[in-house]
């Protein structure tokens, strides 16, 4: 069985509409996709539709990915398996959106005062029928010829200290974890490896992260040295913490797909073992 237990689509930041994110899947041979928007269950809907009336080979699992604040960091809480009609689940996300609104305006007023024209409509226009993130921000600037790349918007303006960068205020990872379990769902701990932190204040993060309900690591990704896949494994079994992976798939490229290169290293408890019927 292939799994891959987080991946976005047009409804957060990904470029692709559900339904060709549930054929991508199948043509990859994923047995189980979890859709996890940022702060959004939009797309879930119609991927189930999808895949019933077209009875696709794929089992897809509610999600969705969480910003949070922890110390000077932005944690990402991925939410596996959850009750979409949850009202503490949706309550959160109303909240989180409304955040986002507010600091996306504020974004576009920065970069308008930078020379950028039609940044906010323009971002709208892009994000469709998701929500503004600041990647649909960094593609307005790209579009305006400041930079080659994503990579390169991000670092010239929007990042900390830099002319577009609003900070968040998003939620704490207690209260996201909390919306995630009343949903019935599992939370994990996306990405560990992408913030930037030292061993120490990973292994601060994780105690802290366990001790408000979270309940998983994702340890796979699909680019990753192996020996990162390896620590990873390491922490899951030492905080006693279930094993989760994913390609955080947002649009395909020559190095990264659904379902490439994803595999627990052993002794991992799957957090898919939770699910009888997966």
């Amino acid at each position: 069985m292939k799994y891959d237990l987080h991946s976005h689509t047009y409804y957060s930041d990904g470029k692709l509409p559900p339904i060709e994110l549930i054929e991508r899947a199948v043509e990859k041979g994923v047995d189980v996709l979890a859709i996890t928007d940022h702060d959004s269950i939009g797309g879930l809907a119609e991927a189930h539709q999808f895949i019933d009336s077209e009875q696709l080979p794929i089992k897809l699992i509610n999600g969705i990915e969480f910003s949070t604040k922890w110390q000077s960091f932005e944690i990402h809480i991925v939410g596996l398996n959850i009750e979409t009609d949850n009202a503490d689940l949706l309550a959160l996300i109303n909240e989180q959106q409304q955040k986002r609104e507010t600091r996306a305006a504020e974004m576009a007023a920065r970069l308008e005062k930078k020379g950028f024209s039609n940044v906010l409509a323009r971002a709208k226009e892009l994000a469709g029928p998701g929500q503004l993130t600041r990647t649909h921000f960094a593609r307005v600037i790209k579009e305006q010829g400041a930079a080659k790349d994503l990579q390169g918007v991000f670092k010239k303006f929007l990042v900390r200290s830099k002319p577009g960068y609003v900070p968040s205020s998003w939620c704490d990872m207690a209260t996201a974890i909390a919306a995630i379990r009343a949903a019935n769902g599992v939370a994990v701990l996306a990405h560990p490896s992408r913030y930037g932190m030292s061993n120490k204040w990973l292994r601060r993060l994780l105690v802290e992260f366990k001790d408000v309900g979270g309940q998983g690591l994702e340890v796979a990704l699909p680019q990753q040295a192996p020996c990162d896949r390896q620590f990873l494994g390491q922490l899951s079994r030492e905080y006693q913490l279930l094993c989760s992976q994913g390609s955080d798939f947002h649009f395909p490229t020559n190095w990264l797909d659904l379902g490439r290169n994803l595999y627990l290293p052993k002794d991992c408890e799957p957090v898919w073992q939770q699910w009888g019927d997966a």
